[in-house]
């Protein structure tokens, strides 16, 4: 027997289903209740509303908590790569041998850009922002592989996945490479995923990129630790754009663009400047007052769903040690990163607002010692986040319940009136 809810509304009372997950909350199933009772729900946000059925991933925000596919986090980076994990995202269990050895070839062989793509990005001015030439140049793939855009297909939907995972990492370099004034760099199938996409940025014809075994496997970590997020905006986005029937191209071009806002993608960026805007360790106390105050934006800490330390952070405080014990690099934001992060876990300001470092916080510091200037961090992004948004996609699709989105609102504007001519107005 399903579990129901009751809502009075003066003298009427309404039951509703109470649908049960596998884990997490449960949640109240309000899909006839504007049928029943003339009235909408009202949750801006939809901070308390549940917009779809997923098995992707789950978040427990309370207990720091994010699986993928029921797999932690912390074990998928440390003991996975990228390309399996986006094996499992897609395809809802960690591949067999021979699965994922198809699966690689499939990706890596799918990384080349049709040669007239790249005059593409002739049409971009060079001081564009990455991220514009990226959300123009993802919804043009779909004008140079319209051979997969039918959403009816499965075997379609599949190659059009692939192509993304695959493509993305070369489009972003090029994106790279293009602001900067360099040369493209074309990928090479004896290199892996994240191989080929730091010597497609890196390299120069002068001097050939030369491979670090550390350096790869955090970039594959950070890709890892981005692949995919439940339902944030992006995603939510790339899901309403997917409900009209909307091929993937453009879906995740509109993913892209709603990435791009600072309060998203952009987070990494505000945290490393703040922490630029610090400077020194002695700055510190005076900063963290001028938080207090209001004075001052503690970025990096805090997270709409974790109240709890970011499961991500952990991972991304190790990789940035490892990075720049690497390169021998002596950042001395990194000190003040340290040390901004002792003294708001012990603050009881900090402790009473639940405010714990999250993924962004060190993330910057680590990709500023790769060699990425601010402006690509959202691009990296983004490349990582692909394969979250076709996996949702591709699930929000082949869904039988998918209806068209369509938000309901609060109308307070102003009621019927008149038309009144120019001259009596």
């Amino acid at each position: 027997m399903t579990d129901k809810a009751v809502l009075t509304i003066g003298d009427k009372s309404f039951e509703l289903p109470i649908l049960k997950g596998s884990t997490g909350p449960d949640v109240v199933d309000v899909r006839k209740w504007y049928a029943d009772s003339d009235t909408f729900t009202f949750d801006p946000g939809f901070t308390s509303t549940a917009s779809c059925e997923s098995k992707i991933t789950y978040i427990d925000g309370d207990a720091g908590v994010l699986l993928h596919r029921g797999y932690p986090i912390d074990q998928l980076a440390e003991k996975s790569s990228f390309l399996e994990v986006c094996y499992l995202l897609l395809n809802g269990e960690l591949p067999k041998a021979d699965e994922f050895a198809k699966f690689e070839r499939n990706i890596t062989y799918h990384t080349m850009l049709h040669a007239q793509f790249d005059r593409f990005f002739e049409g971009f001015r060079r001081d564009a922002h990455p991220m514009a030439v990226m959300t123009g140049a993802v919804g043009a793939l779909s004008a140079f592989y319209s051979d997969s855009i039918n959403v009816d297909d499965a075997r379609e939907r599949e190659i059009s996945a692939h192509r993304l995972i695959a493509k993305m990492p070369t489009i972003a370099a090029r994106a790279f490479k293009y602001t900067i004034g360099q040369p493209f760099v074309s990928p090479r199938n004896d290199l892996s995923y994240s191989e080929n996409f730091l010597r497609m940025c890196f390299a120069v014809p002068a001097e050939d990129w030369v491979p670090n075994p550390v350096l790869t496997r955090a970039m594959d970590r950070i890709f890892i630790l981005h692949a995919d997020h439940e339902q944030n905006a992006s995603t939510s986005t790339v899901r309403l754009a997917g409900s009209s029937g909307a091929h993937p191209f453009a879906c995740i071009a509109a993913g892209i663009a709603c990435l791009w806002g600072p309060s998203h993608g952009g987070a990494n960026q505000e945290a490393l400047e703040m922490l630029e805007q610090i400077g020194s360790v002695e700055n510190i106390p005076a900063f963290i007052e001028g938080v207090k105050k209001r004075e001052y934006k503690l970025m990096g800490f805090g997270h709409r769903v974790y109240k709890n330390f970011d499961p991500r952070a952990k991972v991304m405080q190790t990789t940035c040690h490892e990075v720049l014990k690497e390169l021998g690099i002596n950042d001395p934001l990194l000190e003040v990163a340290m040390e901004l992060e002792k003294i708001a876990l012990s603050d009881p300001y900090f402790i009473e607002r639940k405010l714990y470092p999250n993924i962004d916080f060190y993330s910057g510091i680590t990709l500023r010692a790769m060699g990425f200037p601010t402006n690509m961090f959202t691009v990296l992004f983004a490349l990582a986040r692909t394969v979250g948004w076709i996996s949702q996609w591709k699930e929000m699709f082949e869904d039988p319940t998918r209806k068209i989105g369509r938000p309901r609102q609060l109308y307070t504007g102003a009621t019927e009136r008149d038309y009144v001519a120019i001259d009596k107005r």
